[in-house]
């Protein structure tokens, strides 16, 4: 089992993304954008209600259900993951998820309706935080890891059993 791994790269995208989340309020909300690479990369701010490109903006509460959901879901598989690739994919996927329902659950307007913080901003594109792409990321690691028949835990192996080796 990758419990370690997981919860550290949970931890840290989670820290991270709160870290630039304080720092985008105090610096970018009622200040210009910052052109990082041009207009390529910039980072400004909004305060997102919805998902990206700012679908369901009056059902603020459902994406607060959707990421409890997707929290205690990784928390019941990562048990089973025994391959540190995997552990790693859910990690972030697991930090991600924490990181954007933090604001959902704390920021204005009010508890469990909050709007996430954003302020990552390319061209053609809704502009978005560290949690999002550590969820988007992560998603692709394990569509990789699927499709290269990456196995998510051992034969044999399961979190209520040790791993002994049958004779």
């Amino acid at each position: 089992m990758f419990l370690r791994p997981l919860l550290v790269t949970a931890i840290s995208v989670f820290v991270i993304d709160q870290a630039t989340k304080i720092w985008a309020v105090a610096y970018l909300e009622n200040g210009s954008d910052i052109q990082v690479i041009g207009e390529f990369l910039q980072f400004s701010f909004l305060r997102n209600p919805g998902a990206a490109f700012s679908i369901g903006t009056n059902v603020t509460w459902v994406f607060t259900l959707i990421s409890s959901a997707v929290v205690i879901g990784i928390l019941v598989l990562a048990k089973s993951a025994t391959n540190r690739f995997w552990a790693l994919g859910l990690g972030g996927m697991l930090g991600g998820a924490l990181g954007n329902l933090g604001d959902r659950i704390f920021r204005s307007p009010e508890p469990f309706q909050g709007h996430v913080v954003d302020f990552i901003l390319l061209p053609n594109y809704p502009m978005f935080n560290i949690a999002d792409s550590a969820v988007v990321v992560s998603a692709i690691a394990m569509v990789i890891l699927s499709f290269r028949g990456v196995d998510f835990s051992a034969p044999g192996i399961s979190s209520s059993q040790p791993n002994i080796d049958k004779p």
